[in-house]
Parts: C-alpha cells; sequence; structure tokens
C-alpha cells in the first residue's frame, strides 16, 4: 500500500482534521504567475480567434459531444482545418488551445467570492478562460514536441496563454524520445502514437502555481485541474469529428529530463499524440538532448511542502508499468438496489449550442442562485446524463466500458421532482430515492465558506468515485486517474450548465465524511469529491464583460 491511500484519507478527512501546515497564510504580494515564463525564448503567435471554425454550426455541437456522439456532419463542413480524416492543421492546434486555456476575456460581477474587492484592480483582473480551475489559479504547462511533419521548426515549444503564442525552448526532433518514453500499450484500444506519429502536446503542473494558497491541498485540487483540460479537449476535437486519447502511463523522469524540468516541482500528467495532415519519416531518439532554458519564477521566497512532494513522488513512481487492460473494471461502483424507489427522468438533450459558445459562457455562479425560479428536470436530466458520460479515456480506461464515477443528487427546488437525496442510475436514466427530507439545512451546515447559499440552488450534483479501488487495482498513478476523472465531470457540468442558460458552481471546501454518511457510503468505498451547484441566477445581474478572443 502506496503513500496514496494515506493521502487520500487525509483529504476525506480535512473537514475535521485540517492537514498540514494548519496554520499557513499565503503571501499575495508574493504570489507567482499564472503561467510560466521563458525570458529570452522566441515566441510565435499562433492565429487568433479569426481562424476558420468561428460559426456556430462550425464549431460542433456540444449535445453530440457530451452524449459521446460524433458530429459527422463537422468532419467535412466546419471549415476547420482539420481534413477529411480528422487530421490536425496548426489552425486547429491554435483553436483547441484558445478555446480551452488561452484568455478570452475579462469579467467583473457582484457576487459573494472572497476576492471580489481585489478583482476591480487591473493587477488583480478575473481574465475568463474556457476551461475551469481550482480557486481560478489555472496551473497547468502545455508543452508541443514537433517532429518534421508539423508546420514549425521541429523541437519542444511551450504554449504561453496570455500571449497566445509557441515559445521555442528546444530546436531539433526530439519525438523519438517522447514515442519511447509512452512504451507499447497495454490493451488494442489504447493509443498507439507508432512510428508515425511525431506531434504531441504533454500536460505538466507546475505545483507552485497552486500551493503557494492551498499548501499541502494543492495536488488534490491540481490533478482535478489536469481532468478538466482534458476534457475540454476531448469535447472540442470530438465535436470536430478527431481522434482523443490521452496517455497517463508513459516515463514521467525521462520525459522531464527532455523537457529541462525539476522532477519535483513540475509534475507531468499527461501525454496526447496529435495525427497531423501530413506525415513525415520518425527520427530516432538521438542521446543527450533537453531543453535548457529554464522559466522565470516571479516568487521571491518558494515553500516546499512535505506532503506535495510525497504525493507527488509516489504517483510519479514506476509510471511507465502501464495497467493490464481493463484493471479499474473492477472499481465501477456495484449496482444499486433493486428496493429502491426509481423516479422516472425526461429524455436527456441539449440546446443546439457549439462548444466554443458553451466554452464561453462557462463561468462560476458565486452566490447568485435564485430558488425563486425552479430548476426544471428536463435540465437536470441533461446534466446528469453528460456528466454520467463523462471518460478520461485513453490508457486510463476502455472505451465503453463502464464509468468510474456515480452522480448523486441532492434535490432543493427541481420542478417534477420532489425534495430529496437521489443516487442517478445512468444506465436506466433515473434516480433513486434514498431520502424524502428536504436536504437544504444538511448541505449548508456541511459547507465550510461563505460564497454560497446551496440551498438556493436547485440541486447539488456530487460525484463519487471508489478510490481506494483504483489505487489497489493500479498502484498510487491511479490516484491521479481517480482526479482526473471528477475534474473531467466538472467540466462537463460547466459546459452543459452554460449550454442551458443556468448558474453554476463546484467546490470542494465541504465536510467529505458527512456526506459518506448521509449517503450510507461506508461499506461501498465511494469518497464524495467534488459538490456541483446547478440552478438559476438572480435576474439582472451587474456584470462587466469585456472578450478579447
Amino acid at each position: 500500500m502506496g503513500y496514496a491511500h494515506e493521502y487520500a484519507a487525509a483529504i476525506m478527512h480535512r473537514g475535521r482534521i485540517p492537514m498540514e501546515p494548519a496554520d499557513f497564510v499565503p503571501d499575495w504580494a508574493d504570489r507567482p504567475r499564472k503561467a510560466k515564463y521563458y525570458p529570452g525564448a522566441e515566441a510565435f503567435p499562433l492565429p487568433g480567434s479569426s481562424y476558420p471554425d468561428e460559426a456556430t454550426t462550425g464549431a460542433g455541437c456540444l449535445g453530440d459531444t457530451v452524449n459521446r456522439r460524433t458530429n459527422e456532419d463537422s468532419r467535412h463542413a466546419d471549415g476547420s482545418g482539420a481534413g477529411p480524416e480528422g487530421h490536425f492543421t496548426l489552425p486547429v492546434l491554435s483553436g483547441l488551445l484558445q478555446d480551452s486555456y488561452g484568455l478570452s476575456g475579462r469579467r467583473l460581477g457582484i457576487q459573494a467570492n472572497t476576492d471580489l474587492g481585489a478583482l476591480p484592480h487591473y493587477t488583480h483582473a478575473n481574465w475568463s478562460r474556457g476551461t475551469a480551475s481550482g480557486g481560478g489559479l489555472y496551473p497547468a504547462s502545455v508543452y508541443w514536441v514537433t517532429g518534421a511533419s508539423g508546420p514549425l521548426l521541429p523541437g519542444v515549444y511551450y504554449y504561453s496563454p496570455l500571449q497566445h503564442a509557441m515559445q521555442r525552448l528546444l530546436s531539433g526532433n526530439v519525438t523519438g524520445h517522447v514515442r519511447e518514453a509512452l512504451g507499447e500499450p497495454a490493451h488494442t484500444d489504447a493509443p498507439r502514437p507508432g512510428p508515425v506519429c511525431d506531434q504531441f502536446l504533454v500536460l505538466g503542473v507546475k505545483y507552485w502555481q497552486n500551493s503557494f494558497k492551498y499548501n499541502s491541498f494543492s495536488f488534490h485540487a491540481v490533478s482535478m485541474d489536469v481532468g478538466a483540460l482534458l476534457q475540454t479537449w476531448r469535447m472540442w476535437l470530438r465535436a470536430r469529428g478527431m481522434e482523443f486519447a490521452p496517455v497517463l502511463w508513459f516515463d514521467e523522469r525521462r520525459l522531464s529530463g527532455l523537457l529541462g524540468l525539476d522532477a519535483e516541482e513540475e509534475g507531468l500528467f499527461a501525454v496526447v499524440p496529435l495525427r497531423w495532415r501530413t506525415q513525415a519519416p520518425a527520427a530516432p531518439a538521438a542521446p543527450g538532448p533537453r531543453v535548457r532554458l529554464k522559466d522565470s519564477e516571479r516568487s521571491r521566497s518558494v515553500i516546499d511542502f512535505d506532503t506535495l512532494l510525497r504525493i507527488h513522488r509516489s504517483t510519479a513512481s514506476d509510471t511507465a508499468e502501464r495497467p493490464e487492460a481493463r484493471a479499474v473494471a473492477t472499481c465501477v461502483p456495484a449496482p444499486l438496489p433493486g428496493h429502491l424507489e426509481r423516479v422516472a427522468l425526461p429524455p436527456a438533450a441539449l440546446p443546439a449550442v457549439s462548444v466554443r459558445d458553451a466554452l464561453r459562457a462557462r463561468r462560476s455562479s458565486f452566490g447568485r442562485f435564485d430558488a425563486s425560479v425552479p430548476t426544471t428536470a428536463d435540465q437536470l436530466a441533461a446534466t446528469l446524463a453528460a456528466c454520467a458520460a463523462t471518460r478520461v479515456g485513453g490508457d486510463g480506461e476502455l472505451e465503453g466500458t463502464p464509468g468510474l464515477s456515480r452522480l448523486y443528487a441532492f434535490v432543493n427546488h427541481v420542478k417534477g421532482i420532489e425534495a430529496g437525496v437521489y443516487a442517478y442510475e445512468a444506465d436506466r436514466h433515473t434516480l433513486c430515492r434514498l431520502s424524502e427530507d428536504p436536504p437544504g439545512s444538511f448541505l449548508q451546515q456541511n459547507y465550510f465558506l461563505s460564497n454560497y447559499n446551496l440551498e438556493q440552488a436547485g440541486a447539488v450534483i456530487v460525484p463519487t468515485l471508489r478510490t481506494t479501488a483504483v489505487l489497489d487495482a493500479v498502484g498510487d498513478r491511479g490516484y491521479r486517474l481517480v482526479n482526473a476523472t471528477v475534474g473531467a465531470v466538472a467540466q462537463t457540468f460547466y459546459t452543459t450548465a452554460a449550454a442551458q442558460e443556468l448558474g453554476a458552481g463546484v467546490a470542494l471546501g465541504f465536510d467529505n465524511i458527512s456526506f459518506i454518511e448521509r449517503l450510507g457510503l461506508e461499506g461501498t468505498g465511494e469518497a464524495p469529491l467534488l459538490i456541483m451547484l446547478l440552478g438559476n441566477e438572480r435576474p439582472r445581474p451587474a456584470d462587466f464583460i469585456s472578450d478579447i478572443a
């Protein structure tokens, strides 16, 4: 049993037993940048928001995507440059990065979050992005390793979201090293980069960009951030009929060396092979290349947290030993008891909203829920179905297998559904009643922060996963899979709510143990990892919105 079991238990109990250092106070004046900065690196601007594929119909329908269907019409007619076989081009890569992690606008609104007083100042501006992030900190790093088939000089590039540009870190074709680090897939459904694939996105996290605020808890948050970003890429690409198969198990130390990273300051969480429009012979893995440039840290004082280092080390060891096919298949939740009362839900359907529009509209409600206009059963049904269909995929889960998560719904104000606590049965698209008691007071009493009134939400959806079962099945790196899964669910939740013009909020500041007890999960191994608030907001909000992309 590795350290990840101990860390997972500490996360579950942190509402009652604070994690060390319990007295930590962030130094906001010495906070790090929200993105890495490589001084002296040559930058190449990427095509902006005017790249082809801007029309609503061309951007791909969110309803098709979240239900895991391919929008066949977009394969040939969306103007995205994806090509008849769904290959990448530079405009497609640019659009993917712009819509997922690039800055899309500045927002300011009267709401209940605790940072509201600082946001009017430009130095604390709240820049909006398509992908959600714990605490709005956005700590992910995106690297592009490109070979001879790409449009730029082969090498290693860092995506600078503030500039929407690629910064060259290394010249030369080093894609052979990436292929060797990925190794052979564990099963036939896993991604096969093969000898002709010479384009990869590498997704990392520089821990200090989050730990300066959340200290030991930060690993839990950033591993969810990774899942949220991967899910954005999945929705965006599948709306264009393109493949998406992230690799979570690979030789992390070798890739860290190639990228010139301190392996304990920045973790590498996923590699995404890209099918480029043109193909070129793969280059062999020449000995010894590595990025020599170093990013410049803004903070004068960088603190190491022992708990964070331990969970990083435990999930970064033996990473090249990919689990056997269907290793996590035994970790899915058990079927719900047959004696529970079933409540039929309306068919799940989403409005014809493009993925890009949903990503642009995604935001947190922060205390603006208003129960005077109840959520509808159709809206709840569509949200539950979309979240239940979410998968990380790749070598983490086989396509077509049951999902690792289960959803529970605390219904406050949903037209046509009585207040109470329910479990969602995805295969039958029904709610199973667990309790008839209105859950509003329980929800509020077990939430630690003051930025939401949970009772005013139409419903609060809680995803659970059998964390310890996954760790037992695939080892400590399975903690990254668990959190990537729940982060992906959260991103689906946000975009689905935005498509339905509903308010949404995701929070981690709740008493996990109380939710285990209320849901009767003591014997199932299911761990509640998020609470997701859905409902209508107060009318006529006082908002400032400035779109820049």
